[in-house]
């Protein structure tokens, strides 16, 4: 996907992972039951907050990380039919490793 937003200072946009649609005893949820994604994928990173004496503060996050986050946290825009998120490095909660 070729993504025409660059993210400023300690944001992130990440792509939430949705949930699967069905349950383990087969049954199909609908939109409105799902809950809200707390995973996702890192698409774009911004350059890092900058400290008192004006430098950068490097993130933590990089791109292609896949990344927890808070619940309802970030301002979700859609993008040529795909759900994004714009988060502030603050609201992820830990990076999923392995």
């Amino acid at each position: 996907m070729s993504l025409n937003l660059k993210p400023l200072g300690e944001r992130l946009i990440v792509e939430p992972i949705e949930q699967e649609e069905t349950t383990a005893g087969g049954i199909v949820l609908p939109e409105t039951a799902k809950e809200k994604p707390q995973k996702g994928k890192v698409v774009a990173v911004g350059p890092g907050a900058r400290d008192e004496n004006g430098n950068r503060i490097e993130m933590d996050v990089s791109q292609n990380d896949e990344v927890l986050f808070a619940k309802y946290a970030g301002t979700e825009v859609k993008i040529e039919g795909k759900k994004l998120l714009i988060l502030k490095e603050s609201d992820v909660l830990a990076i999923v490793t392995g």
